[in-house]
């Protein structure tokens, strides 16, 4: 029986670049596939076993002018404390004896890492919808993703691009960092999808029936936690089609300036699905739009906007209904 963690002390990018071991390397690869807000993610060990809890500032202190023999206030910052939970996921795979013993022994765990792989693939897919749209009013064993924390046009952080009905989509910035946007996992744990090989198992495929499996058991626990909303900025409503109420770069500028470092922190990046990303693409190639470059970073063309990496995340919809 053999036990493979995947774990990162930042970001899974980071693990790959920190490692040796052939396993976690294909699997950090896999995870990362057209799934960037998952790569950059900064991740930390929470607080508590099944959950995190931090504080928010609500208010700071803003002293007071005085002139000799007055005296002056005392006063405090506020904070709030927010515990956020943690998800667990988990799948399991389970593949027949008759299948994998007709090949030859030196073939079976090749076919069997190969079948894992896909597993990861798919949780990972799996964590960035979740990241993005998970509810927990109507999934509960979820966490809340950006999406229904920031579902109203009156969010200070959320722009419209007045598109309607359900065929829009949106554009996510997101500075990650320890203080500002990142997600955990529990205490003591690690981070990332974990596999086991459990051997060969017992199964029922049906209740009057047995079979006899190889089965590999995969774990993921996560959770987000947003230490400053201006860290997250959303551009909704925007249509996918036609030549109205589509992304306008004007409020691109709009959302980077309402951040705390106006988009300049290193670890800030723009989110967006294929059909955005064609269009920021199609605006880069426009050597008269001195916004958007394009350099070759980590080995691929990376689209930037005003510096800022553009990330392609597939997990964004087309299908959003616009928010009012």
């Amino acid at each position: 029986m053999s036990t493979v963690t995947v774990y990162t002390q930042f970001t899974l990018a980071e693990l790959a670049k920190r490692t040796n071991d052939k396993d976690v390397l294909e699997i950090a690869n896999t995870l990362a596939t057209n799934r960037d807000m998952l790569e950059d993610a900064y991740w930390v060990e929470g607080n508590q076993v099944a959950s995190h809890i931090g504080s928010k500032v609500t208010s700071l202190p803003s002293g007071t002018y005085r002139r000799g023999n007055q005296g002056v206030g005392v006063e405090a910052a506020t904070t709030k404390q927010v515990t956020e939970g943690i998800g667990r996921l988990e799948a399991i795979s389970d593949i027949d004896e008759a299948i994998i013993d007709i090949y030859p022994p030196g073939r079976r765990e090749e076919i069997r890492r190969g079948e894992d792989k896909l597993f990861i693939e798919g949780l990972g897919q799996t964590i960035c919808e979740t990241m993005i749209y998970g509810n927990i009013s109507t999934d509960p064993e979820k966490i809340d993703g950006l999406a229904t924390r920031y579902d109203a046009l009156s969010d200070a952080n959320v722009l419209g691009a007045g598109g309607t009905g359900d065929d829009t989509t949106s554009l996510w910035i997101i500075e990650w960092g320890q203080n500002k946007v990142h997600m955990f996992y529990p205490a003591g744990s690690k981070v990332g999808i974990s596999f086991e090989d459990k051997g060969k198992v017992r199964t029922n495929p049906t209740a009057s029936t047995i079979m006899y499996a190889y089965e590999t058991q995969f774990v993921s626990h996560h959770g987000m936690f947003i230490h400053d909303d201006r860290c997250v900025q959303r551009i909704a409503n925007i249509e996918t089609s036609g030549s109205t109420n589509t992304l306008d770069d004007n409020q691109i500028i709009e959302a980077l300036n309402l951040m705390p470092m106006v988009g300049g922190g290193g670890s800030t990046m723009i989110y967006v699905n294929r059909v955005l990303k064609t269009q920021l693409d199609i605006l880069a190639k426009d050597k008269t739009n001195v916004n958007y470059t394009a350099d070759n970073a980590f080995g691929a063309p990376v689209t930037r906007f005003r510096g800022v990496p553009v990330r392609l995340e597939e997990s964004i919809n087309n299908t959003e209904t616009a928010i009012s």
